[in-house]
């Protein structure tokens, strides 16, 4: 009783900020590659315990010519923590695929019964085209500052791709029929490119605790990468708290 409990509590703080947050990968200088979960543009960094704790099967793999490596993920303080980095032509990719169920309106009507798919690439040259590998995915064309949105190996067509800095900045661009959008990109340093998408397909999937049936499915993705020229970036706000989940609730007696 007291797991069920817990796990409908989390379930229902997670859907009071999950729609707004992300999951993208880092790679800082002379660190290990980090996944993080929350609001890039805000400097909002989920922790444990916490949010960080609703990822329970987070998945990361290294993506190069030579193929693919499945990685090992290590969970700290902040995010979690990848077991290689990516080099010149090469991604990493991260993808959660068991956040709980949860309640959110989408388009203004009634709400609806979803779970969020979470997914992050990280390329270390932006000017290299990939080939899509997430269910759903973010890459670069080949092309300056041009970027493609893949669902299920199909070009998505009228997406909202967002383009943020870490001081708030902002820009949106809406994908083509090919599922392409180009940016004017003007500073230098780290971007994050965020996708989302919902799949109002009804289904069912395995819980923890037996079948559960699903109005949806919201699609989450991110591509991030680090641009070598353009304007000094501007300063980061303050990093914003991140949130706690409340204790374990007690059984009834």
């Amino acid at each position: 009783m007291k797991k069920t409990l817990s796990i409908a509590i989390a379930a229902l703080c997670f859907s009071a900020t999950a729609q707004a947050h992300q999951v993208w990968i880092e790679q800082p200088a002379g660190k290990s590659a980090i996944i993080r979960f929350g609001e890039f543009a805000e400097n909002l960094r989920e922790a444990s315990p916490g949010y960080l704790d609703t990822f329970t099967k987070l998945s990361a793999r290294l993506v190069s010519p030579k193929g693919e490596s499945p990685l090992t993920v290590a969970k700290v303080a902040d995010g979690f923590t990848l077991s290689a980095k990516a080099a010149h032509n090469e991604s990493l990719l991260a993808e959660e695929k068991a956040l709980p169920l949860r309640k959110f309106k989408h388009g203004g009507g009634e709400p609806i019964n979803a779970w969020f798919q979470m997914s992050a690439r990280y390329v270390a040259d932006a000017s290299v085209a990939a080939q899509p590998k997430l269910t759903m995915d973010i890459v670069p064309t080949g092309k300056s500052a041009e970027f493609q949105v893949v669902l299920k190996g199909q070009p998505l067509a009228k997406a909202k791709l967002v383009a943020m800095v870490q001081s708030g900045w902002e820009k949106v661009a809406y994908t083509d029929a090919q599922g392409k959008a180009s940016f004017d990109l003007p500073w230098k340093g780290q971007y994050v490119l965020r996708a989302m998408h919902i799949d109002r397909t009804p289904g069912e999937r395995q819980g923890a605790n037996g079948p559960e049936s699903y109005d949806g499915i919201g699609y989450v993705s991110t591509l991030t990468f680090v641009k070598p020229d353009g304007a000094a970036p501007l300063p980061a706000g303050p990093a914003l708290p991140p949130n706690k989940l409340p204790p374990a609730a007690t059984p009834a007696k």
